[in-house]
């Protein structure tokens, strides 16, 4: 078992959550409940099943909520393209946001590959 807390990509995932909360609020309010809503519960996902699988007794198992992370992780990432290429994104957020994310997988990864 891990201490998900004292993880480095827990706590970048989380951070850019708060990111994502931040630029999707200036999303149109028609969007809440279709690619704002999409977006945040993908996002948020990513360090929760960090977390989730931390707190699994075997490698095995913390493995597979590591991979359910980097599934939501390339979901947030076509999130943010839609939402760039329909105008809900200026290139600046678009370009920080997929960095980060890009970070984030490769991260996710690497971590997966020391659990094997």
């Amino acid at each position: 078992m891990h201490n998900f807390r004292e993880l480095n990509i827990w706590k970048i995932s989380k951070n850019f959550c708060k990111e994502i909360y931040r630029v999707s609020n200036t999303f149109p309010k028609s969007e809440l409940y279709g690619l704002t809503s999409q977006l945040t519960r993908a996002c948020v996902s990513i360090p929760s099943n960090i977390a989730e699988g931390c707190g699994r007794e075997t490698s095995k198992d913390t493995a597979r909520f590591i991979t359910i992370a980097i599934g939501s992780a390339y979901e947030v990432e076509t999130q943010l393209i839609i939402a760039s290429e329909i105008d809900f994104l200026n290139n600046d957020d678009y370009n920080e946001l997929l960095n980060t994310i890009h970070h984030i997988q490769k991260m996710l990864y690497n971590f997966r590959k020391t659990l094997k």
